[in-house]
């Protein structure tokens, strides 16, 4: 059986759970090899299964490594759990309400996060998956040649995802943000119809074999913007360097959130540190000041720090770290891009 199944189901007989229903479309596949294009009910057990509906069936059957049997209705579904004695269910914390009302009156029900606690730790086939992303993201940037690039913000994000498909990506693993000018000091900000703008703030990230990757480059130009990338840039680094296991994350968020601080930016860093990634763009855990959770080997979690100045520009520069003995850089495109 699957390690992680085995693993969950350690959980779940300490828990004094005889099942665990899962139907995050990752998640499935994270258990199974197979992911949902409608939708699937996973049910972790002795004998796990996974119910798929008919549309499904030949792809759950080609790629799932558990059994796949075709849904029928909720009542089916659970009178076949009921009669394997199943008594105590644990359901995954986003398990829709609408699933949830179905199965509550047959079961005593608790929300439990044994998936996510198995996907916090990446093996090193899946760490590999996030560098080949990572280096299709990095390699697709360069491309870009962005410095030379006369495009609008919409066109060169456009170019950018192509590029990454181009060179063996599925797809992007999020919008890509492109963004420029005053517009920069929004985190999310949306490419626009319009010609870059000073500084450029470019965040994008690639998909290979199922698994994210997620880099962001600031290119300044003024004195002053070079001022608030020399901050940022420190605080990326040495957040990096103190990276180790047995470390809380919100250690790591404390050393990046410190140096900023100290140049009295602290209320313009406006988001946390850094986050997991994997089969999705935001895992957990993070590094923010209210995550305890303590760093292990195998861990994959970015360092974004940034400072965003409303009204005239922001600058964040962001890596993904591989977690061993110390934290590593996954790819080797520069911070500064001259």
């Amino acid at each position: 059986m699957q390690p992680h199944v085995n693993n969950i189901l350690n959980d779940l007989k300490k828990d004094d759970f005889q099942a665990y229903l899962l139907t995050g479309f990752t998640n499935v596949e994270y258990i199974s090899g197979y992911k949902p294009t409608s939708f699937a009910f996973c049910v972790i057990k002795d004998d796990p299964v996974i119910y798929a509906s008919g549309m499904d069936m030949e792809l759950a059957r080609r790629d799932s490594i558990i059994e796949v049997k075709e849904y029928e209705s909720y009542e089916i579904m659970i009178e076949e759990l009921k009669k394997e004695g199943i008594k105590n269910l644990a359901i995954e914390p986003s398990l829709p309400y609408s699933t949830y009302v179905r199965f509550k009156d047959d079961f005593k029900i608790d929300s439990k996060t044994y998936v996510d606690k198995q996907r916090m730790i990446k093996t090193p086939a899946e760490i590999e998956k996030i560098t080949c992303a990572t280096e299709i993201a990095q390699k697709s940037f360069l491309e870009l040649d962005i410095l030379n690039n006369r495009n609008t913000e919409k066109e060169i994000a456009f170019d950018l995802v192509r590029l990454m498909i181009e060179n063996g990506a599925s797809k992007e693993s999020f919008d890509t943000i492109v963004t420029s000018g005053p517009a920069s000091s929004l985190p999310h900000a949306i490419p626009e119809d319009k010609k870059l703008e000073q500084p450029i703030l470019i965040d994008w990230g690639a998909i290979f074999e199922g698994y994210c990757s997620d880099n962001t480059r600031t290119i300044v130009y003024s004195e002053h913007q070079q001022e608030i990338w020399d901050i940022v840039a420190e605080a990326h680094d040495k957040a990096i360097k103190a990276i180790k296991p047995e470390m809380k994350c919100c250690d790591v968020d404390k050393v990046a959130r410190d140096i900023i601080e100290e140049y009295g930016y602290g209320d313009k860093f406006i988001h946390s540190t850094g986050h997991s990634l994997g089969l999705d763009i935001h895992e957990t855990p993070g590094f923010s000041a209210r995550d305890e959770t303590v760093i292990e080997k195998g861990m994959v979690i970015t360092v974004e720090p940034g400072i965003y100045l409303e009204g005239e520009f922001g600058v964040r520069l962001e890596d993904t770290v591989a977690i061993s003995k110390r934290g590593s850089v996954i790819g080797d495109l520069p911070l500064n891009i001259v």
